[in-house]
């Protein structure tokens, strides 16, 4: 079978939105070119470090790839495409040179260059996200291992803002708790809180490809008795209030229903926001505060922000 390789260059910035536009026109999954992941300097607190090849990355910005199924749909996907990220503008997201180029690529092409991109991430004190096809030994008793497949759903687990969210998973929930994941995309975040022993996870996302990938994660990890997937367009589906929520999302996004969340956790509970470019940070900040959260800690990335508010007693 024959695959498209769309390359888009665009900023840092961009690359939730974008990725998000891509998985809605069909691509399995996208690989991040960061121009900046050359020269940050990382502190190896959790694991290896692996060598990057300069070769692999811009010379400034970020490129974005995703590959698509060659057939006579192909031409109005990418149109659709391109049009969604000029859309982007409307958002106030910097799309920087918004330059999409394509290219044909072979089937064993295209399932070998996921495999150069992806490796065992030791992420946090104890999660470690391993793709499907490595073998991985844990290295301490109570290390917590996530399986995952690129080609089951865009992402892969080791995104700055994803990081944060399992690191903030990791401190907030307590065992028997229960969570709701907003836009659960991969299913990282609710496969996650399962692991940490939560009594049940409700797992929600708008786009219903997402929700099917999630659910394949969710199986692979062997945590389908905690968490249950549905489709969803925000809070709009949820009943009953949680310990924990999460929304790894955009940060319009979230600013757009924070008194919808107040309402969906518990006295006491906690609310994690992730996917926040650092520029967002204090227009969240604000958005939480006046839907009556307090704020319990900011954490940074990177160029990217998640933020820890408490619901008050």
């Amino acid at each position: 079978m024959k695959w498209s390789e769309l390359s888009i260059h665009t900023t840092n910035e961009a690359i939730e939105s974008i990725s998000n536009i891509l998985h809605e026109a069909g691509a399995s999954g996208v690989v991040i070119e960061d121009s900046e992941d050359l020269t940050k300097d990382r502190e190896d607190v959790f694991g290896e470090i692996y060598s990057l090849d300069p070769e692999d990355f811009p010379t400034e910005g970020v490129i974005l790839k995703a590959y698509l199924p060659v057939n006579s749909f192909l031409g109005e996907a990418v149109e659709g495409i391109k049009l969604a990220i000029n859309n982007l503008a409307e958002f106030n997201i910097n799309v920087g040179r918004n330059v999409v180029t394509i290219s044909e690529v072979n089937e064993e092409d295209w399932a070998t260059s996921w495999k150069k991109y992806y490796h065992p991430v030791k992420i946090s004190k104890r999660f470690t996200i391993v793709p499907t096809w490595e073998t991985y030994h844990p290295v301490s008793s109570d290390e917590l291992i996530i399986e995952l497949d690129p080609g089951m759903a865009f992402g892969t687990g080791t995104h700055p803002t994803t990081v944060m969210s399992l690191q903030a998973l990791e401190k907030h929930v307590k065992r028997d708790n229960t969570v709701i994941d907003v836009g659960t995309g991969s299913g990282v975040l609710a496969i996650g809180a399962a692991l940490l022993e939560a009594a049940s996870v409700r797992a929600l996302d708008l786009d219903e490809i997402a929700v099917k990938a999630a659910g394949l994660n969710v199986k692979l990890n062997k945590v389908q008795n905690r968490v249950d997937v549905f489709h969803g367009n925000l809070l709009d589906a949820i009943d009953n209030p949680a310990d924990v929520v999460v929304a790894n999302i955009l940060a319009e996004i979230i600013m757009s229903f924070t008194d919808d969340a107040f309402q969906a956790v518990k006295p006491g509970g906690i609310y994690i926001t992730s996917g926040i470019i650092a520029q967002k940070k204090n227009d969240v900040k604000q958005a939480l505060e006046n839907s009556g959260f307090v704020i319990e800690d900011i954490m940074m990335m990177e160029d990217w922000v998640t933020i820890i508010s408490k619901k008050p007693l």
